[in-house]
């Protein structure tokens, strides 16, 4: 820490030291109820249509999984196209969540979430009118570039227009939305699933809905009152503070951001690309590294296979009918959405670390219990019994087994059943087009409608699918409130004023990277690996993302923006760490100046330990 007192710091000891020994920000319990008591109903309102951006993020990454089930069919979709149409619209995502920084910076908060609605309702326009898979790809490369614009945008306007003592929970409820809009995804898939034609244009283009309504709402909601100051647009940033701090004496808080944007230029070495500045200052560069860790992880974790693929997942572990899987999937959804509660209502009891590390725990149980039920199915796997001789060629008729055969994308599994087992099975070259008679034929070199038969392209029967159910369901349950919405909340508000657009942006843009890697390659990973593997892979990348949290991530509840910094003044992955015997974290907090052990041995104890928190 530096002993450094700015001017800040001079008027706190001018003042009497006025702090005493409790919350960071010197607030009792009863003082906090009275804060939540008296913040304004305007401060809802913009993280209502502020998070209508998050809604539109789940919405369109979360339809796709049901529209694909009809897609495939409808498009004579390969694998390769399914991953195209998943994976580049967080591709783009990832492009416009880098550039975004820039936006932000440039354009402001509020400018750059007009920007993002507005690509959203174009996108979804050209969604519902494709009319082929080319145009279906421009469609949701067009949506992804509003995805990318409002997931760095909004968490970021949120925390910056929130008090102190309801910004993790306000920022959190952009997650919310985010899984909300997952849940009526899923819920939209499940209802026009009955549609025989074009359900999934619906499903698809209703995002134009939210859309118009966040772009005309925004209209009339202010910009960040710390963007305005950081501009220079002094008077106004005053006003745009009293009007969302409604009745409260807002000098402290508006000489606080002041003073803290004048230091933080001078402590950020001047001029020069910000990503540079970033770098050079050590730490707002161990920031971002934590940042983008936990995005980062975020995706390795396999949260974006699971809620892209939930219903192609729910096939291949045995749902035979494509309308059970989409309400399965449903289900699913909702277990995400209904956990994000539970992270909301915990995100400002537990904090930030505790809850993401219990997160990560149970993910990581979880994923086991997912691999375990694959890996069931594929010891249990029904075998190939007969092989048709009017497919010598073919590569299908070398499999032995129904796993087998699932793996290649190029082969159906046709079967008999007689509700107590598998029998007359063959594995054969998948023609799409065919109907379920025409295939029985293909395998079984018969074609009486008597013989019942069952064509199953993407799944094996199983007795084990009950398993893989309830690992999807506890995964969602112990990543919603945790490993979802925490990367986004401490990203924003981690980076000081000078660096917070940039940071979010670099920290977004890799947590788009990654999505992109693991929803292109799931379903090669796969083939390659095994399903059951895939799931031993995801579990393996967990268990990293514990050790890294556990090294690497501090306690920022109740903090103000401007004191976060000082968490990351020590060594990189230290600032969890604590003595095996000690289970506090002692966080030395700046109040208007910088406090360390080494300044208040030559002031005194007893204000050393007013300015300590212990955790």
């Amino acid at each position: 820490m530096s002993n450094r007192v700015g001017s800040r710091g001079q008027k706190a000891v001018d003042d009497g030291e006025r702090s005493l020994i409790g919350p960071p920000s010197g607030d009792s319990p009863d003082s906090l109820l009275d804060q939540e008591a008296s913040t304004p109903i305007f401060v809802y309102l913009l993280a209502f249509f502020s998070a209508l951006g998050g809604f539109l993020f789940g919405y369109d990454t979360g339809v796709v999984s049901g529209a694909m089930l009809l897609l495939k069919k409808e498009m004579k979709l390969s694998a390769l196209w399914q991953e195209l149409l998943v994976s580049s619209t967080v591709g783009a995502a990832a492009l416009s969540a880098l550039s975004g920084g820039f936006l932000n910076g440039w354009l402001g908060r509020k400018i750059c979430i007009l920007v993002a609605s507005f690509i959203f309702s174009i996108g979804g326009l050209i969604l519902s009118l494709a009319p082929d898979k080319v145009v279906l790809l421009v469609g949701r490369i067009t949506v992804g570039l509003g995805i990318g614009i409002a997931s760095m945008t909004v968490p970021v306007y949120i925390a910056e227009v929130s008090p102190p003592h309801l910004r993790g929970q306000l920022v959190t409820i952009n997650s919310l939305f985010i899984t909300g809009g997952q849940f009526i995804a899923s819920v939209v898939d499940g209802a026009f699933s009955y549609m025989s034609h074009d359900g999934w244009r619906y499903m698809l283009g209703l995002s134009v809905v939210p859309a118009m309504l966040q772009f005309f709402g925004f209209f009339f909601l202010p910009e960040s009152p710390r963007w305005l100051l950081q501009k220079g647009q002094c008077q106004k940033a005053r006003q745009v503070l009293s009007q969302i701090r409604a009745g409260q004496n807002i000098n402290e808080e508006y000489d606080t951001i002041r003073l803290s944007i004048e230091e933080e230029d001078k402590e950020a070495g001047g001029g020069g690309p910000v990503i540079l500045r970033i770098l050079r200052h050590g730490p707002t560069r161990r920031a971002l590294i934590v940042g983008c860790g936990l995005q980062m992880f975020q995706q390795l974790s396999g949260i974006n296979t699971v809620m892209y693929y939930s219903a192609t997942i729910l096939q291949m572990a045995g749902v035979r009918d494509d309308k059970q899987a989409i309400w399965l999937a449903a289900a699913t959804s909702a277990t995400n959405f209904v956990f994000t509660l539970v992270g909301v209502w915990l995100v400002e009891r537990v904090g930030r670390r505790k809850l993401t590390l219990g997160s990560l725990i149970g993910t990581g149980l979880s994923l086991a219990l997912l691999a375990i039920g694959f890996l069931l199915s594929a010891q249990n796997s029904p075998p190939v019994t007969l092989h048709p001789v009017d497919f010598q060629n073919s590569t299908c008729r070398l499999y032995g087994s129904c796993e087998l055969c699932m793996l290649d994308p190029d082969c159906g599994f046709c079967y008999r059943d007689n509700g107590t087992r598998v029998f007359d099975s063959s594995c054969v070259s998948a023609d799409q087009t065919s109907t379920d008679h025409a295939a029985w034929g293909r395998c079984s070199n018969r074609t009486e409608a008597a013989d019942n038969p069952i064509w199953a392209y993407n799944y094996c029967p199983t007795s084990y699918s009950w398993i893989v159910l309830m690992g999807l369901i506890l995964y969602l349950a112990f990543f919603a409130p945790g490993m979802g919405p925490m990367p986004w909340t401490v990203n924003s508000e981690i980076y000081p004023l000078w660096a917070r657009s940039v940071g979010n942006a670099c920290s977004a843009g890799v947590n788009w990277i990654f999505n992109v890697l693991v929803s292109l390659t799931f379903l090669h990973v796969a083939q390659f690996l095994t399903y059951y593997g895939a799931f031993f892979m995801y579990t393996g990348l967990v268990v990293l993302a514990l050790l890294f949290v556990l090294g690497c991530l501090p306690e920022t509840q109740g903090l103000q923006l401007e004191e976060i910094e000082n968490l990351f003044t020590g060594p990189l992955c230290s600032c969890g760490s604590s003595s095996p015997n000690d289970n506090r974290h002692v966080h030395y907090i700046r109040q208007g100046l910088d406090f360390s052990p080494a300044h208040y041995g030559s002031v005194g104890s007893d204000s050393a330990i007013a300015y300590i928190t212990l955790r």
